[in-house]
């Protein structure tokens, strides 16, 4: 189950770095500099967070299986939707709605807080040697 979800989050976080990178390619070439706080976030928490999440599953195994797969949903989620929100809510693209570009920002980030709880949770259930044996 780690295995799999340290995978499934290393993929996720992979596609958050192509994304931050054409983000800042492009604020670079254009000059414009509107992208920064959503080309920031993607790089912290998609690129950075999301992949060493991916890194300790693929490196420990936890006592509570299903903690790793709420925690897996909730990292994903969560990092795509306060992203995406913050995308919506800051840029306001295609005339969207303000409240309901807010309330996905508020989603997404509350989300992405359930999800580090869930994290920290984690690492207090990792199985020492003596367990598996």
């Amino acid at each position: 189950m780690e295995r799999k979800w340290g995978m499934r989050l290393i993929r996720v976080a992979a596609i958050f770095g192509l994304i931050g990178a054409i983000l800042g390619s492009h604020m670079a070439g254009s000059m414009s500099y509107q992208f920064k706080p959503i080309h920031a976030h993607i790089l912290v928490v998609g690129w950075l967070s999301v992949f060493a999440w991916g890194i300790f599953y693929s490196v420990f195994t936890l006592k509570k299986k299903a903690l790793v797969a709420i925690h897996g949903w909730t990292a994903m989620i969560g990092s795509i939707g306060l992203t995406i929100g913050m995308w919506l809510n800051t840029l306001k693209p295609f005339n969207i709605n303000s409240t309901a570009a807010l309330l996905i920002y508020i989603i997404g980030g509350t989300v992405l807080l359930i999800s580090f709880g869930l994290f920290i949770l984690s690492t207090f259930m990792v199985e020492t040697k003596k367990e598996r044996e």
